[in-house]
């Protein structure tokens, strides 16, 4: 494709990276952009900025944040005896979207997957241990709400294993989410269902 300028180029290849962004759709949106008012573009070019500085990730449960403990550990309205287990902040969005949860979560940041490197050691487990071992911790119960994927399931039976040190009901969200599927991709009504509907976790 042939570029009017090496600016828009650079800015083309810099968007095209981002998921989901072809090349056409990046030069609709550079040359967007060159339409709009000088600030519209300064904003968002500063919204960026901050976004790569000033995010902080939860303290307590590992999920993005503007402050040392997010919203949701922050709120004295939520169940503290509960915690769910997602793979990332994505999940969590959806959750809460169903209204249909009061607890806590804990982000791991990924699922084990020997193929593409990813380890227990890579993702945010020993937090969620330090969580439940505190004095005055009130868990009682863990529920995954993983991906029904190999990989979410390889996760939550090696969370399993690393949690029968501890008196816990540990359940799983049921499955009317499609197996090998995507949990934030799951409609509302089903992902809240399961998570009412959820059922204890067996290791065998």
């Amino acid at each position: 494709m042939e570029y009017p300028s090496k600016l828009v180029e650079n800015a083309v290849n810099e968007i095209s990276r981002l998921p989901g962004i072809g090349k056409k759709t990046a030069l609709r949106l550079v040359l967007h952009l060159l339409k709009e008012d000088e600030n519209t573009t300064y904003a968002l070019t500063e919204s960026l900025n901050d976004l790569r500085s000033k995010t902080r990730y939860c303290r307590e449960c590992q999920n993005i944040s503007d402050a040392d403990l997010c919203q949701v550990c922050q709120s004295h309205r939520r169940d503290r005896s509960i915690i769910c287990v997602v793979e990332d902040t994505r999940d969590v969005l959806a959750i809460e979207n169903t209204a249909q949860y009061q607890g806590l979560y804990h982000v791991l940041g990924g699922v084990i997957s020997p193929i593409e490197g990813v380890g227990p050691a890579e993702l945010n487990i020993e937090q969620l241990l330090r969580r439940i071992k505190e004095p005055g911790a009130q868990v009682k119960e863990i529920i995954f709400a993983l991906s029904p994927t190999m990989e979410g399931d390889t996760t939550a039976f090696y969370l399993t294993k690393k949690l029968s040190e501890f008196n816990l009901e540990i359940s799983t969200i049921a499955r009317g989410i499609p197996i090998g599927g995507e949990l934030e991709y799951a409609d509302e009504i089903t992902l809240g269902r399961s998570i009412l509907s959820r059922t204890t976790y067996h290791r065998d």
